[in-house]
């Protein structure tokens, strides 16, 4: 070891095995006995053993590495997806990487660019707002894809995803059991598969109570707390006042909440908001937000799973795992006493 860094050959004669199963420890290989790994892994660790993956990559083996793009790391709903990720990987052959694009559809090419140079295994993509289908293709091809939470119309990928439509379906319904009839949409813009699916799910509810659409009812923002805030204005300026408001968002919810509170309109009892996602926040605002609930840890999770088993076996071909959703009941819709329950 002349430039004092251990080799494969050093961990093999410290685990008294041959090299070629030291490579089958680091391949991940399921031919190798548990307590063999367990010397060979300890070996590595006594030694302090780097596995290069990308001179590994550069050598034909199949890399460790997943990447991971998500759009938004500002939004907590979106941190939560990726510690779902990360865990889904933890004690497995895979090794998450991760990427902001922080919406930004340049950024976005960049990092995929360089996670395929890195030999990157698979990828699991939250597309950012204006992705072009013709400049993420190219970057794509070959490499087993699982989208999440959006869907880019025309990429053969997989995706995982909340049951948007029935979930906001649910939560319009609810808010029309208790006599609201002036019901906003707000958050999110028209260039979003998911709020065109949350939106469609709230039309539904609409057309199921006999009430026609109102189109100034419904009002395209930013998906982030700034876009919750100035949509307050938005309302206050309608010729007739709505009373509720479904958000396409948690984080589009509380800027709301927010913005109503600071010109005096009291939540839960002038104005009832729902939000979407269910964030760790959502408990903690005041009051505590009406949101439908959509386990971001679990979608995250079952992403991975999804990608892991699509690089194992060989076979890309697009699944779609639609996860369910459930309204969990706050104060700031008004309604129960403020008591939280659960409805499927």
């Amino acid at each position: 070891m002349s430039d004092g860094r251990a080799t494969i050959i050093d961990v093999a004669r410290q685990a008294g095995v041959s090299k070629s199963t030291v490579s089958l420890v680091l391949g991940g290989s399921s031919l190798v006995a548990d307590s063999t790994r367990e010397r060979v892994t300890e070996a590595m660790s006594d030694l302090g053993y780097i596995y290069h993956r990308g001179a590994a990559t550069l050598r034909g083996a199949k890399s460790g590495v997943l990447g991971m793009v998500i759009n938004d790391l500002s939004n907590p709903f979106y941190v939560e997806l990726a510690i779902g990720i990360e865990q889904a990987c933890q004690g497995g052959a895979f090794i998450p990487f991760l990427a902001n694009s922080a919406e930004d559809p340049i950024r976005q090419q960049e990092v995929i660019r360089s996670m395929r140079e890195h030999g990157a295994a698979g990828l699991v993509l939250a597309p950012a707002i204006g992705t072009s289908l013709k400049d993420v293709k190219p970057l794509v091809a070959g490499l087993p894809v699982v989208q999440v939470m959006r869907r880019l119309p025309g990429l053969k990928a997989s995706l995982v995803a909340p049951e948007n439509r029935e979930g906001a379906r649910k939560a319009t319904a609810y808010l029309l059991d208790h006599a609201h009839r002036r019901i906003a949409f707000i958050g999110g813009t028209s260039s979003l598969s998911v709020r065109e699916e949350r939106l469609a799910g709230y039309r539904l509810a609409l057309e199921e109570a006999g009430i026609p659409p109102d189109g100034s009812l419904v009002i395209e923002t930013m998906t982030n707390y700034l876009g919750g805030a100035g949509a307050a204005a938005r309302l206050s300026n309608l010729p007739e006042h709505a009373t509720a408001a479904l958000c396409f968002n948690d984080v589009v919810a509380i800027g709301l909440i927010r913005a109503l509170s600071q010109r005096g309109v009291v939540i839960g009892r002038d104005f009832a908001v729902i939000g979407f996602d269910d964030i760790e926040e959502a408990k903690h605002t005041l009051p505590a937000l009406t949101t439908v609930a959509v386990n971001p840890r679990s979608l995250g999770s079952r992403a991975a799973h999804l990608l892991m088993r699509q690089i194992a076996s060989g076979n890309f071909e697009p699944e779609a795992v639609l996860c369910p959703t459930s309204l969990t009941i706050r104060s700031s819709c008004g309604t129960a006493n403020a008591i939280e329950e659960e409805r499927q």
